[in-house]
This record gives C-alpha cells, structure tokens and sequence, in this order.
C-alpha cells in the first residue's frame, strides 16, 4: 500500500483549513559528496535515556543530484513518511545542544563536542543580526526568564504555528504527496508547498506563519521559495526571528536510499540581517523498524487486523501554559 493511502483525507482536509486559518492580513546548496554517517552521541541518563531527541553530532553531507529511487505516479520521488531531524529541538538555535537561550545550570561540555550550529554559513555559526535585530533578540532571551510583556513569550506556548525553518526541527512530522503538491503535517500546523511555480505567491497583504510556497524537483532535491511571513515566528528558544519582509529559498536534498535528507536554506531580509545566511538541518525518516519515542516519532502504530504496520497520529490538543515554552513569571508556580 502506498503511503498516502494510510491516512484519511478528511483529517488532512481538516489541518489544511486549519492551516489556512492562521492567516494574518495585512497588519498582522550543497553539492560536496556524500560522507558516511556519523555514529549519534549516546543520550544522557534520565529523560533523553528514551532517545526522546536525537543526538547526532555531525552528520553525512548528501549531494544534489539524479533521483533513482521509487517515482510516484506524477514523477515525484516517493519520499513520503515520518521524519524528524536528527541533532536536537528548538531549544537554541546557533548552539543546537546547548543551553536554549533559557537554560540555567546545566554543565555542557566542549562545543566541539556537540552538533554544530544550524547557521552553517558565515562559518562563526552566527545570524548575521543588524545591531537594533540583535538588541531584539537578546531582550528576549532575558525576558524569557521573567516575562513583563507578551512579546517574551515563545509563541509555541500560544500554541501558534512554529514557522519557517523551526517547525523541521520541533517534534516530528508526516511528508505527504498528492499531484502537484507536498503537504507538511506538523504537531501544530500545515504546510502546503504547491509544485507550480507558475503559481503566483499570495498577494503581499495575506502573511501566514508558514509562509507561503512555491516550489519544483530537481533530480532529488525539492527547492522551495518562501514568502508572505508574517514576522511572528522564532527560531527558537533562543530568539532569532526573521521579519514579514524575509525571503526564503529553501532546497531539500534527499538520499538516494531514502532514509535521510539534509534542509539547506538561504535566508534574506534586508531590515534584519546584515547580509544573507544559510541554514542547514539534517533529517532522517522513521520506519516500522523503529519505536515510538513520544518526541521524534510521536505517532503510534495502529491496531489493525491486519499485518499491515500502520502510523497513526492523535490530533494534537494544544492548551496556552505557563512552563516548559514560557516558564512564567518569577514567583508563580507552573503547577495547575
């Protein structure tokens, strides 16, 4: 049975109206070759004992070229699945398993040790911020700790949508095709990518938390661009952001086995950033080889009366909170 056949197409028509709901109106490449993969760090005791979020500290590069995998009937490579990326969550951005901009006595080691910056270019591993953007982002991460105002709170405590790049790197998530277009199923959201560059982008005034795409195969690799943000979005913990005037061009490049791709995106905004930026993030698919981890791999295999290994996906029921995203004001308890 193909992928797409396994789930209901009135749940997905339901996200996507959900999706599209969030919109905000108005004022609201690499191509070295291929490295062998890197063993994953072996997680610490206690929570991360469960592999509730990868590990890997590097990861192999995979280069842009033919597809010569399965092809589904309208002559997309068949990557269809769950996937999650594979070096850690949104708890920091330039520094991926290190202290989330938020983080208090925890003992790190050497930063060799660990994955590298998602900023893969300029080399330091830094967002290029324009002073007054860099100002935002560490009032931020202050705020964090003792919120005065809405604004220092991580909008995933909202339950809004985790925007564009953040939601690769959250929980995991569904890849689903359908003829001309590719279909993001996230814990808090959608995104819809239509493969039809004739396409024009929404009008300027509509700006979504996801964005909106546009996007086309070449050989193995899907390249997206991404406008109409609505600047609302982080990163991260962390509190790097880019603004309702961004452009992202986006290019998903998977591996001839299927198993792995890397997401390699040029990040431009002129009142932002200083000067362009890339973005790399590494994912890998889960399988019917592979066991629920509540995080990377949240779904839960179907009781069917069949052999058939089936992932099935509870909708996820966001509630506003004062811990874990937001952590609440100094002196006021998280529990309920």
């Amino acid at each position: 049975m193909n992928h797409q056949g396994k789930y209901k197409l009135s749940r997905i028509a339901a996200l996507v109206l959900g999706s599209l709901s969030l919109a905000n109106v108005a004022n609201a490449a690499d191509t070295s070759q291929a490295q062998p993969a890197a063993q994953a760090q072996q997680p610490a005791q206690g929570q991360d004992s469960k592999l509730r979020r990868s590990r890997e500290t590097s990861f192999p590069q995979i280069a842009s070229g033919p597809w010569n995998g399965p092809k589904l009937a309208d002559g997309q490579p068949d990557i269809g699945g769950v996937w999650s990326n594979t070096i850690s969550n949104h708890g920091n951005f330039e520094d991926p398993q290190g202290r989330g901009g938020i983080g208090a006595g925890q003992t790190l080691g050497k930063r060799e040790e660990r994955a590298p910056s998602r900023v893969s270019d300029p080399v330091d591993g830094h967002v290029p911020f324009q002073p007054w953007a860099a100002e935002k982002v560490k009032e931020f991460r202050v705020g964090f700790q003792n919120p005065t105002y809405p604004g220092h709170v991580e909008p995933n405590a909202r339950c809004a949508p985790g925007g564009v790049p953040k939601s690769l790197y959250w929980h995991g998530y569904d890849i689903q095709q359908y003829p001309g277009y590719v279909l993001f199923v996230f814990d808090n959201g959608t995104r819809i990518i239509h493969l039809d560059e004739k396409k024009p982008h929404l009008p300027d005034n509509i700006k979504l938390w996801n964005g909106d795409s546009r996007g086309h195969w070449e050989g193995n690799t899907l390249v997206v661009d991404v406008a109409n943000h609505n600047g609302k979005a982080l990163f991260g913990r962390s509190g790097e952001f880019i603004s309702e005037n961004g452009h992202i061009q986006e290019r998903y490049i998977f591996s001839q086995d299927g198993k792995r791709y890397n997401y390699v995106a040029v990040l431009t905004d002129p009142t932002v950033y200083t000067r362009p930026f890339t973005v790399t993030i590494p994912a890998r698919k889960w399988t019917d080889a592979d066991e629920s981890d509540g995080w990377n791999l949240e779904a839960r295999w179907a009781k069917t009366s069949s052999k058939e290994r089936i992932l099935e996906h509870d909708e996820r029921i966001c509630y506003e909170n004062n811990g874990g995203f937001g952590l609440g004001a100094s002196g006021a308890s998280a529990k309920k």
